[in-house]
């Protein structure tokens, strides 16, 4: 029997669909070739045809994913051209928007030099992370898939794939601006984009990190238990010495956020220090989550219950100890230590820097070796809670360096005070502190809230006294949260409605 043709309208929204996902390589590759001649000619013209050829790109991955499931819902390749577009795109575009930023360095005389060449480093690792991130993702799908799983398709993952495009665009503008192009207003409005200040692409380049880690995060928790079947035939302990290779790397990544928060506090970013340390916080949470979805929290069959010190306990008091008790007390010491005041300057701020430090130690070393812990709560303020509260009012000190002179020793003063008080309630075991990573996970509203509230404010100049009073209300949560009860506060996700 002769088949019918295809109808006039959804023959050209399915070539429209094959447009989009197989037209964003020419895009990129015509983007690179502008680039490259912009490098040898810096001339302005060609500028604003790469960026619009990246633009153009960005619009049709916002869309591509979408045309291709609605106009080809039964073709299996659809989905594997999407992905397979998506790597030889990134594959391209942001090792290019790396070199674009080291050109711009050096062709481009920038007004703090040591800001911008941070910010040079800074781009190249993101680079890295991304082209990282697709390899390890392809790696986990492909066992997963092989087991008759469905596809990850989580807020993460999806969050991702949307911001990678317009990331890579910006950048591109960013990376490679060319000053004094032609009167119009296409290139008015590219030249804005040129000119983005630092503050503006450190916040947005920390954020697509911190998602790219996140997405990670979620291909392990979600994959990891499949993708050993086939390679530790039946060996438990093989498979699970293998499998806690996953969590470990989260752990590592807590206290590479640690250190990395450190070194954007020495060059006097301290905004972008306290949004390195909410991104150790995240893979804080992260790695325990990972380990229990994995089964690692759980003792072997025939072992004995003992209560024991393991490896990826003690790696994970070292990351916490690395971000939440040096990286805060370091941030502490380089930021007072940058005020002439004379009030300041008569503070012990160096004391209380490595009391907090000290105090933080202790308490994670109680917590190793509590062996009567309460599920869901913690024994006295959790370091990490403790590092984001007296690392918020920083911000607002290191503010009022340039536009408050006049405010700097109170705000010293301020900061002073808060330091001391959080060395103290972290070893106050006696209150207990809900987990607050699991409350969000059992009430997703409140961590919608928290994004949106963290977003609003984040490019205002009262980020830090937000941050603040956000976590005064954590500090004082145990006068309303001693009521919850341990079954309930440790619960990870929403319970299930009943029928």
């Amino acid at each position: 029997m002769k088949e019918s043709p295809m109808p006039k309208k959804q023959f050209i929204s399915r070539n429209f669909a094959i447009i989009l996902v197989y037209g964003r390589p020419p895009l990129i590759f015509m983007g690179m070739l502008c680039a490259i001649a912009v490098i040898l000619t810096h001339n302005p013209i060609i500028y604003t045809v790469g960026v619009v050829c990246l633009f153009v790109a960005m619009s049709f991955d916002i869309v591509d994913g979408w045309f291709a499931a609605r106009f080809h819902p039964h073709s299996k390749l659809s989905h594997l051209a999407d992905r397979i577009m998506d790597k030889i795109v990134y594959s391209i575009i942001f090792p290019l928007v790396a070199l674009g930023m080291m050109w711009r360095y050096h062709f481009i005389e920038p007004e703090n030099p040591r800001q911008a060449i941070l910010h040079v480093i800074f781009v190249l690792i993101l680079s890295v992370s991304v082209l990282v991130r697709d390899s390890f993702a392809h790696f986990m799908r492909n066992f997963a898939l092989r087991k008759g799983e469905d596809e990850e398709m989580t807020e993460i993952t999806r969050l991702r794939t949307i911001v990678a495009a317009p990331v890579a665009a910006l950048l591109y503008a960013h990376a490679f601006y060319v000053p004094e192009g032609p009167p119009s207003a296409l290139y008015f409005w590219i030249s804005g984009l040129g000119n983005i200040p630092l503050r503006v692409l450190f916040f947005i380049e920390i954020l697509f990190l911190i998602i790219n880690f996140g997405s990670v995060a979620m291909y392990c928790r979600k994959y990891g238990s499949y993708c050993l079947d086939d390679l530790c035939l039946g060996d438990e302990v093989l498979r699970r010495r293998i499998l806690s290779l996953f969590p470990n790397a989260l752990t590592v990544m807590n206290a590479m956020m640690g250190v990395l928060a450190i070194f954007f506090a020495y060059q006097g970013r301290i905004r972008e220090a306290y949004l390195i340390l909410l991104g150790a916080a995240m893979f804080d949470k992260l790695d325990g989550a990972v380990a229990r979805k994995l089964g690692l929290t759980e003792p072997l069959p025939d072992s004995k219950k003992t209560h024991q010190i393991s490896f990826g306990g003690i790696l994970d008091d070292i990351s916490d100890g690395v971000s939440f008790c040096l990286a805060p007390a370091a941030i502490f010491y380089i930021a007072l230590n940058q005020s002439s005041d004379e009030t300041i300057q008569n503070l012990p701020y160096g004391w209380v820097a490595v009391c907090y430090a000290v105090f933080g130690i202790g308490r994670l070393i109680y917590f190793t070796l509590d062996r009567t812990p309460i599920p869901g709560f913690f024994k006295g303020f959790p370091t990490p809670g403790a590092a984001l509260w007296v690392a918020a009012p920083l911000i607002m000190f290191n503010e009022s360096l340039t536009n408050s002179p006049n405010q700097v020793g109170n705000w010293g003063i301020f900061c002073f005070a808060v330091m001391i008080t959080a060395s103290i309630l972290m070893n106050i075991y006696p209150i207990r502190y809900i987990h607050l990573g699991r409350m969000m996970g059992r009430r997703p509203w409140f961590f919608r809230m928290t994004v949106l509230v963290l977003v609003l404010f984040v490019f205002t100049p009262y980020f830090g006294l937000m941050a603040f009073l956000y976590m005064s209300l954590y500090t004082l949560s145990p006068l309303l949260t001693w009521r919850v009860s341990p079954e309930t506060a440790e619960k990870e996700t929403k319970p299930a409605a009943s029928h």
